[in-house]
């Protein structure tokens, strides 16, 4: 005689569980078919005739069987697997950093992917950009920075901050700046390279049309833009843009963020003397 079947003895919420499991479009069908085997033979069926109707052996029948039995819905899921161990691991992510703190070799302005694996000679290069992916480490990226010098930074930095967060009741908060030389036309077409292919691409010459300087005032709280062309940027043009800007806010308490440009900040202002209601706000000083 074969060995009697393991007695399947279903809860009332574990069988909602398992019909939930059925119903819901969006089960993984090993789900669905253990829900399956576990139903039907708490319902009295016998392991071969559930495993002649799935498509399956009786001993995958009885597998499911005995661990629904020993462990409820818990048994349903998969048992964690080893898995092939790393190849790569924590050594290797140490050594291609160690590698980077080290210069590239002669003639390379930096190190990338390929040059690495040369280096390390037993990781190969499609190992190394998978590390340097997992490590947010992009070689070719060119950042910038600009570290300031004024004791005073954290303080006027805030009240910017706070400026624009949180500006004063029924006040016009502007952010101004330029953008001068800006009548430029830089060559562009096509280079062809010694083996007949042609780059498409702009040149580094350039075709001067004169110049112009951009004013910009930006209305941090409704986004509109104020602006002016001048052929120069001194002074008087600044001031002059200025009194447009002020033109359009009258009898407003207006606060004016600039930087720490020497045409923004004179030792004696008499134009500020004539807008008492203009305020003027400087970021601290940095150096790039």
């Amino acid at each position: 005689m074969g060995q009697a079947a393991t007695v399947i003895s279903v809860q009332d919420d574990e069988r909602k569980e398992l019909e939930r499991w059925l119903r819901t479009p969006r089960t993984e069908q090993r789900f669905a078919f253990r829900a399956r085997v576990v139903l039907a033979a708490a319902a009295g069926e016998g392991s071969t005739s559930i495993a002649r109707r799935e498509g399956v052996r009786v001993n995958t029948v009885s597998t499911w069987r005995t661990r629904f039995a020993e462990k409820g819905l818990p048994g349903l899921q998969d048992e964690p697997r080893t898995g092939r161990p790393l190849a790569y691991g924590v050594e290797a992510e140490r050594r291609i950093l160690a590698k980077l703190d080290e210069p590239p070799p002669s003639g390379y302005g930096s190190w990338n992917g390929s040059l690495l694996a040369q280096a390390l000679i037993d990781i190969p290069a499609h190992q190394v950009w998978s590390i340097l992916r997992k490590q947010g480490i992009q070689l070719q990226r060119r950042r910038s920075w600009c570290i300031s010098t004024d004791p005073e930074f954290a303080p006027k930095a805030a009240e910017i901050v706070a400026l624009y967060l949180h500006p004063p009741a029924n006040a016009v908060v502007l952010s101004v700046d330029e953008k001068p030389h800006m009548a430029l036309e830089r060559a562009q077409g096509y280079l062809r390279l010694p083996d007949g292919k042609a780059v498409r691409g702009v040149s580094h010459e350039y075709k001067r049309h004169g110049t112009t300087t951009l004013f910009a005032a930006l209305n941090v709280l409704t986004g509109v833009v104020h602006g002016m062309h001048t052929e120069r940027r001194r002074r008087i043009e600044f001031l002059a843009f200025m009194n447009e800007v002020v033109a359009d806010y009258p009898g407003q308490e207006i606060h004016v963020v600039l930087d720490n440009l020497s045409t923004h900040k004179p030792k004696h202002d008499l134009w500020l003397a004539r807008h008492p209601n203009v305020l003027t706000s400087r970021p601290p000083t940095q150096v790039g």
